[in-house]
């Protein structure tokens, strides 16, 4: 029989991830803290938990997939959270993104109930979780990946086991960095040549043929030309995990000034702004100028 998984946090990525869940034949059990967005899971066969400790205590394997560190420590150490119906030899797999510290903490809770854990934060976008292909960046106990291995194969693709507790979170916070420099720097670059009278699809045709296909080229540029960001990574979430890169940067005495102008950048914007828009929207920062 397959394991039992429990799955808490049904957003833009949690969503999918219980839909390829349940296609593969996992009995399901879910959580939200708006309700409503667990409906079509449980239509099509999930298990609605009445809080996260209830969805933990029908669980083999946990994944929490949420919003940010105060939205974790709720589900898992607040009133009915998640850590308290475990039970031991079960196993959480945290796929939000938060920092290492908080990756480590939890760690410590679970090994106190003779629970395994996992940090196990994701990449790949909505598009990637709708598909089943995201990539897992895992910190943990190798035996602990294996264990729980057939689980992630319904969601993602690629699995990296890159240290101990908190190396996952170490390694996303790292990439998003890269991530939201990059979508900075390119909506900078097309807002200078279009100040100087050039479309700037010229820009874009010159890129491609120098640097070929990427995300950011064919998935980003496009909203940034068109102006229109329907949210595949939320732009008030990339702006989270700037901070949190920020913050380890600081316990690290590493300093980061070309993040913290792009921080500022987004903060701007963020605050600007009446949406949710995608991370893209940062160029909305040129049209006000």
């Amino acid at each position: 029989m397959k394991p039992s998984v429990g799955l808490i946090g049904l957003g833009l990525m949690g969503k999918p991830m219980g839909r390829n869940l349940l296609r593969a034949g996992f009995p399901l059990t879910v959580w939200n803290r708006t309700a409503s967005r667990a409906e079509e899971l449980v239509r099509a066969g999930a298990t609605r938990a009445a809080n996260p400790r209830d969805a933990a205590a029908h669980a083999d394997v946990l994944i929490t997939i949420v919003s940010d560190p105060p939205a974790l420590e709720e589900v898992l150490f607040g009133e009915n959270g998640a850590l308290g119906g475990l039970r031991p030899g079960s196993a959480l797999v945290d796929s939000s993104t938060v920092s290492p510290e908080l990756a480590r903490r939890v760690a410590r809770s679970c090994g106190e109930r003779g629970v395994e854990f996992l940090d196990a934060p994701v990449t790949g976008g909505t598009w990637g979780a709708e598909k089943g292909e995201l990539v897992f960046m895992i910190g943990g106990p190798g035996e602990t990946l294996e264990r729980v291995k057939p689980v992630l194969g319904a969601m993602g693709r690629r699995f990296f086991h890159l240290g101990p507790h908190g190396a996952g979170q170490t390694i996303k916070l790292g990439m998003n960095l890269l991530l939201a420099l990059q979508v900075d720097a390119l909506a900078e670059s097309l807002a200078l040549v279009t100040s100087a009278g050039v479309p700037a699809e010229r820009l874009i045709e010159v890129m491609q043929a120098s640097m070929g296909r990427s995300p950011l080229l064919d998935v980003k540029a496009p909203l940034i030309l068109h102006g229109e960001f329907p949210a595949s990574f939320p732009l008030r979430l990339m702006l989270k995990d700037m901070r949190l890169a920020l913050e380890m940067g600081r316990q690290h005495g590493v300093t980061l000034p070309t993040l913290s102008a792009a921080a500022a950048t987004y903060a701007e914007v963020q605050e600007g702004s009446h949406d949710d828009p995608d991370f893209a929207a940062v160029a909305r920062f040129w049209k006000k100028s």
